[in-house]
C-alpha cells in the first residue's frame, strides 16, 4: 500500500508540528510554494496538478483559488477536505457532497471568539478615534475637538439612551460579540433567520428585521459565513438605508460586502466610517478604492483571529486529527456536510489507508460524534 498522500493548500507557518504528526504516521506531504497562501489570479490547473491523486486536502482560506469540483475530481480517492478556519465558503461543498467527500472546519474558540475580541477592537477604535488621536498627538496637536469619541452604554445619571449595535448573524461570533459588550448597557439587536428565539433572549439581545437594524443602529456588525444568500448581501441599497452617522464592520467574509459600494459610501458620506478586516479577493488589491478613504476606513489584513496562543494554530490541530481519522475510515466530529456521512461510510468506513500502527488521534471536543 503506498503512503497517503495529502495536498496542504495554504500552508502556514505554525503548522510545523502538525505536518511532522501527519508524516508520522505514514502521509506523503505536498505543499504549495510559499506564496500559494490566498494566491491572486486563476490557479485552478496549477492546485489540479498538485491535488492530482490526494486522499485529502487541508489548509487555510484561499480566496483566489477556491477548491473546486475540477480540483477534487482529480482525485478519484479524496476522503476529505479539511479547513483549520471557520469558514468552508472557499470550497464548493455542493460539490463535495455530491462527490462523497466529506469537508470539515476548525470552528476552535481561539478563532471564533478571536474574532468576536477583534470585531471589539474595530468597534472601540472607530468610536472612540484612536488612530486619529495618536496621529495628532505624535504631529504636534493636542485635544482637537474635532476628534471627540462617542459614548457607548446608557447612563443612569443623565437622559443619554446609549449606541444601538446592530449584528448581522448571531452564531458563535455574534453571538460572543453581544456577550462582550452586554456590560456596556448598549442595546444590542440582530437580524439572523436562522437561529432560534432562544438564542436571542440568552444573549440579551433583541430579535429584528434587516430594515430595522440598519436604520437603528449606530454600528451594524457582519458576522454571517459566506453562501448565495449573503454573497454582496451589504451593497449600496443597504449602506443608504444606514445612518449618515453610523459605522459599519466587517469580519466575517469579504463577499458578503459589495466593496465598490461601500467606498462610495464612505466617499459620500452616506456612512461615517468603517473597519474591515476580510477582503472578496486577498490580499486586497492594490488599487482598491478603501485603500484611499484615510480615517474613515480601518484596514486589517484578515488577521482578527491571530492571536498568540491562538489563531490558526488549534484550528490546525482540529484539522490534522480530522484528516488522520477520515484516513483511518472514521468519522470527525467537526463535518461541515453531515449529510454526506452515511454515502462515505459506504466508500471508505472503517478502511484505513494509514500505514503506521498505531490508533489516529482523540479529536478535540466540538459537541457529541457526527452519527
Amino acid at each position: 500500500m503506498s503512503d497517503p498522500k495529502i495536498f496542504i493548500f495554504a500552508p502556514v507557518d505554525q503548522a510545523d508540528e502538525c505536518h511532522d504528526k501527519l508524516e508520522k504516521y505514514g502521509c506523503e506531504l505536498s505543499m504549495g510554494q510559499a506564496g500559494w497562501h490566498s494566491p491572486q489570479g486563476d490557479n485552478e490547473q496549477d492546485m489540479i496538478s498538485m491535488a492530482s491523486d490526494a486522499d485529502a486536502l487541508m489548509g487555510t482560506s484561499i480566496r483566489s483559488s477556491p477548491i473546486t469540483r475540477n480540483i477534487m475530481e482529480s482525485s478519484p480517492n479524496l476522503r476529505v477536505v479539511v479547513k483549520c478556519t471557520v469558514g468552508t465558503d472557499d470550497i464548493d461543498v455542493d460539490a463535495a457532497t455530491e462527490l462523497g467527500i466529506l469537508v470539515c472546519h476548525a470552528p476552535t474558540e481561539s478563532n471564533c471568539y478571536g474574532v468576536a475580541e477583534g470585531t471589539v477592537a474595530f468597534i472601540l477604535a472607530t468610536i472612540k478615534k484612536l488612530n486619529q488621536r495618536n496621529a495628532a498627538v505624535k504631529s504636534g496637536n493636542w485635544r482637537d475637538p474635532g476628534l471627540m469619541g462617542q459614548y457607548l452604554g446608557r447612563r443612569t445619571t443623565d437622559d443619554y439612551p446609549g449606541l444601538t449595535l446592530g449584528l448581522i448573524g448571531l452564531g458563535r461570533i455574534g453571538a460572543r460579540v453581544a456577550q462582550l459588550f452586554a456590560p456596556w448597557r448598549m442595546r444590542i439587536i440582530a437580524c439572523d433567520p436562522y437561529i432560534d428565539d432562544e438564542r436571542f433572549i440568552r444573549n440579551g439581545v433583541e430579535k429584528v428585521d434587516m430594515d430595522t437594524l440598519l436604520a437603528e443602529s449606530d454600528i451594524v456588525s457582519m458576522h454571517c459565513v459566506n453562501t448565495k444568500e449573503t454573497s454582496k448581501l451589504m451593497d449600496a441599497e443597504k449602506f443608504a438605508k444606514m445612518k449618515p452617522t453610523a459605522i459599519f464592520v466587517n469580519t466575517s467574509r469579504g463577499a458578503n460586502v459589495d466593496e465598490a459600494a461601500l467606498a462610495d459610501a464612505l466617499e459620500n458620506d452616506v456612512i461615517a466610517a468603517a473597519a474591515i478586516d476580510a477582503f472578496a479577493d486577498e490580499p486586497i488589491d492594490r488599487n482598491s478604492p478603501l485603500k484611499n478613504l484615510g480615517d474613515k476606513v480601518i484596514l486589517s489584513p484578515h488577521m482578527v483571529s491571530s492571536n498568540q496562543a491562538s489563531g490558526l494554530g488549534p484550528g490546525y490541530i482540529w484539522a490534522t486529527n480530522a484528516v488522520l481519522q477520515a484516513l483511518a475510515g472514521e468519522i470527525p466530529n467537526n463535518v461541515f456536510n453531515p449529510e454526506v456521512i452515511e454515502r462515505w461510510k459506504e466508500r471508505f468506513g472503517g478502511t484505513t489507508v494509514l500505514t503506521a500502527n498505531e490508533p489516529v488521534p482523540d479529536h478535540p471536543g466540538y459537541g457529541p460524534p457526527n452519527p
